[in-house]
C-alpha cells in the first residue's frame, strides 16, 4: 500500500503553490506531540533522491522513505468548516491520536 491525495487536498495545495512557487508539499512524520509522532507539512523547493512522489491534480506531494513507513494506506486530505481549514491524514497505521489530529503513535 502506498500513500495517497484526496481530491480536496490536491485543489488546495495548488492554491497554495499558485501563492508561493514551490516544487510541491512534503509530508513528514517526526518525533513528537503529545501521542510520540506528529504529522509536518513544508512547501519544498527540491525533491530528495529517494523521495516518493505523488502527482494528483497538477500537484506533487513528496514523502520520504522513513515517514512513508508510518504513511503506508494513509490518505493526505483537506478539510474546510466551520471549525477551521486543515490538511489531515486518514492513517490506519495509527493506534491513538490527539484531539487536534496532528499527533499520533502506533503500536
Amino acid at each position: 500500500m502506498s500513500f495517497s491525495v484526496s481530491h480536496s487536498a490536491a485543489r488546495r495545495v495548488a492554491e497554495i503553490l499558485a501563492a508561493e512557487p514551490a516544487l510541491g508539499l512534503r509530508v513528514e512524520v517526526l518525533a513528537g506531540g503529545c501521542s510520540g509522532l506528529q504529522y509536518k507539512f513544508d512547501l519544498t523547493q527540491q525533491a530528495a533522491p529517494d523521495d516518493m512522489i505523488i502527482e494528483q491534480g497538477g500537484v506533487k506531494v513528496l514523502v520520504d522513505p522513513v515517514s512513508l513507513e508510518f504513511l503506508a494506506g494513509a490518505e493526505l486530505d483537506f478539510k474546510d468548516s466551520l471549525m477551521g481549514a486543515h490538511f489531515l491524514v486518514k492513517n490506519p497505521n495509527a493506534t491513538a491520536s490527539c484531539g487536534c489530529g496532528t499527533s499520533f503513535s502506533v503500536d
